[in-house]
């Protein structure tokens, strides 16, 4: 399919103009496709985009009036709202131009044209058009940044020989358009280590969208993905780009990749395999140019085998799988993490330095962490508040020295908030299955929406 970009769609019934304009156009480098028939002209729209439409107001059927061409002005725009039209009639009039511009004509021209004139307005009506869908594409991308909920940003901590292989090998497989896996368990960091990939990648300066596919319903599922117009259901009162257009020429990020509803699943293989797509209500395909990172913390090829994930959808998500380390597995960070959060909670409550105690280092660099980097986040947090000194101790950090009041993980049930019992019950029963999200929502009777909503409360 052609691009989109710098394309003119040209209707007229007399094959002298047309012949003309195809001329003027293609020495321009435009692309053109020209058609005789009002008919011809919505037939291909329905099933494609141009940068602009240049269009007689007079056909076959009447030849001086406009009519003809008016009816079609608010045909296309039905089609493609955001299409700039340039009308062009020999039979002009100033009442008939006012009447196609109030339709959603962008400009107007008189028969015979003017060459400068006419490249001209097509020039400015094709920049106006990119502003405006640039402008909706910021709004929307601010719109997103908005909603998302993450843990206090810190520089990649990497001392340990893993992390230090796990870094140079992103760095490498950046300049590549491969499409990545991340695998790990939850709160290992995998979405900061996407961003790293495509901050290093050759697409850094546009744009990168991160969608947590938990937090997507079945029934919304193809609108946030793919965008819908106007119309196409109840409440869409507005055409909305989806996440796939907002990272054109980017990076798109699929986190939680293993909660696509099976129903959803051949749709998103189709995008990946064909590199397009089409909105809700619309049934004109458009292009797509994006790289693909995933990331999950679900045994995928455990679920092909139980018939919930598709194995032809795995070998597209997987062309690298990369596996981040669990925090247990990176003792060495432990500690440069933990100052690390220290000091940026010391700023961000506006607190004094602090420090911690041998005893707390000791516990720190022993304990297992099933929550990961998220896990080690909280407990410094609430750790700075709870500590009465300079010197953060083992109580601070919500561990006693003794095993009274102590659970298995040396959680201080006593003490605890309702939250805080909560979250540790979800991290104690998430380490319990090795980090199955679906084995550990059923253990603890929760639905699958209802268990990503606690997950994101607790930011786990």
């Amino acid at each position: 399919m052609e691009n989109e970009k710098n394309s003119i769609l040209i209707a007229d019934d007399d094959s002298r103009v047309i012949t003309a304009l195809k001329l003027l156009l293609k020495a321009e480098n435009y692309q053109v496709t020209a058609v005789n028939t009002p008919a011809e002209l919505l037939q291909i729209l329905e099933r494609r985009s141009f940068s602009a439409a240049l269009i007689d107001l007079n056909y076959q059927k009447d030849t001086t009036s406009g009519r003809e061409g008016l009816q079609l002005i608010t045909q296309m725009k039905a089609l493609d709202e955001q299409l700039p039209i340039v009308v062009m009639t020999g039979y002009s009039s100033v009442e008939l131009a006012v009447e196609a511009m109030k339709l959603g004509a962008a400009d107007f021209v008189q028969k015979p044209w003017g060459n400068d004139r006419l490249l001209s307005i097509l020039q400015a009506q094709i920049h106006i058009q990119q502003i405006e869908k640039a402008g909706i594409k910021l709004a929307q991308e601010n719109a997103l940044l908005k909603e998302e909920i993450s843990a206090p940003g810190h520089d990649v901590i990497a001392q340990s020989e893993v992390m230090q292989s796990l870094l140079s090998q992103l760095k490498k497989l950046a300049k590549s358009d491969m499409n990545i896996l991340f695998t790990g368990e939850n709160g290992t960091g995998k979405s900061m280590f996407a961003d790293i990939l495509h901050q290093h990648s050759l697409r850094n300066t546009n744009s990168f969208i991160s969608v947590n596919m938990g937090a997507i319903s079945d029934n919304l599922f193809e609108s946030e993905m793919f965008g819908h117009v106007k119309g196409a259901f109840t409440d869409a009162k507005e055409s909305r780009i989806g996440r796939f257009e907002l990272a054109e020429g980017g990076t798109i990020f699929l986190d939680e990749i293993a909660n696509i509803p099976l129903s959803q699943q051949a749709k998103l293989l189709r995008v990946l395999e064909e590199r397009q797509f089409e909105k809700v209500g619309s049934s004109k395909t458009q292009q797509i140019d994006v790289r693909l990172v995933s990331a999950t913390n679900a045994p995928l090829a455990i679920l092909v085998e139980q018939g919930q994930f598709r194995q032809d959808l795995l070998y597209r998500l997987n062309t690298i799988e990369i596996k981040i380390p669990a925090l247990r597995e990176r003792v060495e960070d432990i500690m440069p993490l933990a100052e690390n959060f220290l000091l940026e909670f010391a700023k961000k409550y506006r607190l004094s330095k602090q420090s911690f105690s041998d005893e707390a280092i000791s516990a720190l660099k022993s304990y297992q962490w099933p929550g990961n980097i998220r896990e080690l986040s909280h407990m410094i947090e609430r750790a700075i508040f709870l500590s009465q000194e300079q010197i953060i101790n083992l109580a601070d950090l919500g561990w006693q020295q003794n095993e009274k009041d102590k659970g298995v993980s040396g959680f201080d049930f006593s003490h605890a908030s309702l939250d805080d019992i909560e979250k540790h019950v979800i991290v104690e029963r998430l380490s319990r299955f090795d980090n199955n999200g679906h084995e550990a929502a059923a253990s603890l009777g929760l639905s699958r929406s209802s268990y990503y909503r606690r997950l994101e409360k607790h930011n786990l």
